[in-house]
């Protein structure tokens, strides 16, 4: 039953993929990265200059998957209500009524997420991690699924507000969604106006998104994957370049995306594989260089921890 359970999640990922590719060229393993932290309920720090794509990307699998999606522009003057929503006064009963906010979607792009204040960004942060909103002493329960995908313009530094460390540790993943290459732009070019009538079509649903994710807990992890994942980890503690190293939430993250990058491929077990795909945007934001910042540096070094922390056999179909 588990393995006819992986093979179907197999097949609805290459229909999600299938889908999400006819607006967005190339970029397979960032959209796989995307699935598994939706699966792996966790949320997605984009980073790319302007005009790669990052805000078409986050609709398009909104879209293929069947799920409810709001985008927010990020600016100085955002106020905490404009995300969260507020209470108004309804004029036949006389009494406050509360207008949820763009928080309150499947899938939520925050869009240049550190152009916002510490409010705002504190007024998310509760968002993020506890899945809830609480207002005026109310509590609002934002609806499974939910991911924030915000993204990040790097080359900007001007009107920007540094996002807390608390903040940053709470995105599941980073993702640098670099460049096309030549022919993907090419083909990029040749679709243009296609892309521009949104041809994407939903081939899943919610019901299908939450099994899914149910699904992705119950894949088998080895332990000796247990332990290649603690070994990754805390070998960024103790890497003469890093001051900071990661800590036992990303190890819990990693485990869960190697989970679901397995389902995602028609597996019911980890393999050494799963992990290794996922460490760098697991762990790039997590952790601090002592001499260097920079998404190629934080890569370089986990790079050299993945070549020298030993690999455990791949463990044996059960």
């Amino acid at each position: 039953m588990e393995e006819l359970r992986a093979i179907e999640a197999r097949e609805l990922t290459g229909r999600i993929l299938a889908e999400v590719g006819k607006v967005i060229v190339g970029k397979e393993a960032e959209i796989r990265l995307i699935l598994a932290s939706l699966l792996a309920e966790g949320h997605v720090l984009l980073e790319g200059v302007p005009g790669v794509a990052k805000t078409t990307l986050a609709k398009a699998i909104a879209s293929a998957l069947g799920l409810r999606f709001s985008r927010i522009q990020f600016t100085p003057d955002l106020l905490p209500s404009d995300v969260l929503g507020t209470f108004v006064l309804n004029q036949r009963t006389g009494e406050f009524e509360f207008r949820p906010g763009p928080i309150f979607s499947n899938i939520v792009l925050a869009d240049e997420i550190n152009r916002a204040g510490p409010r705002t960004q504190s007024a998310f942060l509760e968002a993020m991690q506890e899945r809830q909103v609480t207002l005026e002493g109310r509590v609002f329960k934002l609806e499974r699924p939910f991911m924030v995908i915000a993204t990040m313009n790097p080359i900007e530094m001007e009107g920007v507000y540094p996002l807390p460390e608390a903040q940053v540790d709470r995105f599941l993943v980073k993702v640098d969604l670099g460049y096309p290459g030549w022919e993907e732009e090419v083909e990029i070019l040749r679709r243009s106006d296609y892309i521009e009538d949104w041809p994407i079509e939903p081939v899943a649903g919610r019901e299908q998104v939450l099994w899914m994710i149910e699904a992705s807990k119950k894949v088998r992890v080895h332990d000796s994957i247990i332990r290649y994942i603690v070994d990754l980890v805390r070998a960024t503690r103790e890497h003469p370049r890093v001051r900071l190293g990661a800590s036992p939430r990303a190890a819990i993250g990693i485990l869960r995306l190697s989970r679901a990058m397995a389902l995602l491929e028609g597996r019911g077990y980890v393999i050494p594989d799963d992990v290794k795909s996922v460490v760098k945007p697991a762990l790039r934001h997590r952790i601090l260089l002592r001499h260097a910042v920079g998404n190629e540096i934080v890569d370089e070094v986990l790079d050299e921890i993945l070549s020298k922390t030993p690999t455990p056999s791949p463990p044996a179909e059960r």
